[in-house]
């Protein structure tokens, strides 16, 4: 070896956990989907931030997720240059909108692209997209037999 490393593609897909997020991702890695609620306002809120969207308050706690939600709304993506989407082509990036009622932007899976519809019931599943650095993202799959892969 003549002392080089080798430096792999560009990773666009890879989070940049910081304290408030944090929480968020050790759920998704432990198989749960978290969301935030207000506890002044009463405002359940995704994605995660320090404090309420509506009323500006601190005073918010993260919830455990049920995972089921409905597609908002969606588009297959048949072409897209940054790695490592470009392998995964085509996909589904999609608005989720959570039974508890905060809307997540995610990715479809596990599906026949051609069946889905918005206001299709969905569940969360959860992928692996890295060991190093380690990071696990929540996706969604159709619920309907009729359209799963």
């Amino acid at each position: 070896m003549d002392g080089h490393r080798t430096i792999g593609a560009m990773r666009f897909d890879l989070p940049s956990p910081d304290a408030t997020t944090q929480p968020f991702w050790d759920a998704c890695r432990d198989g749960k989907l978290m969301f935030q609620r207000c506890g002044t306002c009463g405002l359940a809120f995704y994605y995660p931030r320090p404090f309420c969207k509506r009323c500006w308050s601190d005073d918010v706690a993260w919830e455990v997720a049920s995972g089921r939600g409905r597609i908002y709304t969606f588009s297959v993506i048949h072409h897209n240059d940054l790695p490592p989407f470009n392998e995964r082509v085509p996909y589904v990036a999609a608005m989720v909108e959570l039974a508890e009622g905060p809307r997540v932007m995610t990715n479809i899976v596990d599906c026949d692209i051609d069946a889905l519809r918005c206001d299709q019931s969905v569940e969360v599943a959860f992928r692996e997209i890295s060991d190093d650095p380690p990071c696990t993202i929540a996706v969604f799959r159709p619920i309907d037999p009729a359209t799963v892969r």
